[in-house]
């Protein structure tokens, strides 16, 4: 289910509508308390107000349950589970079994990993495998060696974690603990029909693709996402493909040529990796809500963490994060700016109606149909 839009849930608060209950949950940042949207507590200010799609999400971000409103069975499991999930985020390295955790929960093994999928979309094991990762690249970030950062983070493999390693974060370890150290990324920047545009690659494809102001912030910005790597500015005679690939970017983007399938390195979580690889597979003129896109990846419940995997995007246009709207058909955001996204999308539906635009002229405002080819 979509969520409704930030003015809306505030107006359902203020109302104490029940209509609302099982849309959304929201938490009180004053008292750290969670609750539906017809609870009779005391009202808090608007400001002070956070939006979650359930109560879970608002449990796992810190928030307790109303105990006036949500003193139910389902909410003392949350609550469990939540615990449940906490004491493996903290105890990763160890060797967990399912039935540790079981007895914890007070319910059978069979039963935990069934509701524990229910509410989080991954098994504890697969669970407490994210949770050594994440340990395993801080560990990396840290300074500490690659054979004492898979031991400290709990992988008891060298040979398995280097495979894990590889898939999530898209370099091998010792790579991503130095920042891309040992690594040779090219770049250049063009000015395109959507404005300034920089293009960087490894080996593997394009790693980064973003619009910018200028050259310099630009250039920052890759830096940034890859501290130790070796930049080397691209000219056309030294690394011609690079250039290529910018052309038939901006002929994608002026033109209403097909948008050109370039190899792309991705770098980012498995579940981020998931969500990009997903949103290359959509066909040109669709969009999506954000709980659209959970629902076609198997991960219904995890709509936040898709809208973040697409805020984390760093290969514009190549990953077409920009065909994610809000459930509403409101645009929602994006880091290189509501406008260019508008024009990315009315740029596509154009096309898929057989008469592509001038990007430079002001974007159209025709409604966009979420999950649809727009003007079928």
């Amino acid at each position: 289910m979509t969520m409704p839009t930030e003015q809306e849930m505030k107006a359902a608060v203020a109302a104490r509508d029940p209509s609302r209950d099982g849309d959304f949950c929201y938490g009180v940042i004053t008292t750290g308390v969670c609750c539906k949207p017809s609870c009779h507590s005391r009202s808090a200010k608007p400001e002070n107000l956070r939006f979650f799609p359930n109560v879970e999400t608002a449990v796992m971000a810190g928030f307790r349950p109303c105990k006036r409103c949500l003193a139910t069975d389902e909410t003392s499991r949350v609550v469990v589970l939540t615990k449940i999930a906490r004491y493996i985020d903290n105890n990763a390295e160890e060797r967990l079994t399912l039935s540790t955790l079981a007895d914890m929960a007070g319910l059978s093994p069979s039963r935990l990993q069934r509701v524990f999928k229910e509410t989080f979309g991954i098994s504890p094991k697969t669970y407490q495998d994210a949770a050594r990762m994440r340990r395993f690249k801080q560990s990396l970030k840290d300074g500490k060696g690659v054979t004492e950062a898979i031991f400290a983070s709990g992988f008891g493999s060298i040979s398995r974690v280097y495979g894990e390693a590889t898939r999530n974060i898209g370099m091998p370890p010792k790579a991503y603990g130095v920042g891309g150290a040992g690594e040779v990324i090219t770049y250049a920047c063009r000015v395109t029909a959507l404005g300034l545009l920089a293009v960087a690659a490894t080996d593997k494809g394009v790693c980064f693709a973003q619009f910018g102001k200028d050259e310099a912030s630009l250039v920052s910005e890759l830096a940034a996402e890859f501290p130790n790597a070796k930049l080397l500015v691209s000219t056309s005679c030294n690394v011609p493909e690079l250039d290529a690939w910018i052309k038939a970017l901006d002929q994608h983007l002026s033109e209403g040529v097909p948008r050109p399938e370039l190899p792309i390195d991705m770098r980012g979580t498995a579940f981020q990796i998931k969500v990009w690889t997903f949103l290359t597979g959509t066909r040109e003129g669709d969009v999506l809500s954000y709980s659209e896109v959970a629902k076609r990846i198997d991960k219904p419940k995890a709509v936040r963490a898709v809208a973040s995997a697409c805020a984390r995007n760093r290969i514009g246009v190549l990953i077409p994060c920009h065909r994610v709207l809000r459930g509403d058909g409101g645009l929602g955001g994006y880091r290189w700016g509501l406008e260019r996204k508008q024009t990315l999308i009315d740029l596509e539906r154009a096309r898929a109606e057989g008469h592509p635009p001038d990007p430079t002229t002001t974007p159209g405002t025709k409604p966009l149909r979420l999950g649809s080819k727009q003007g079928s």
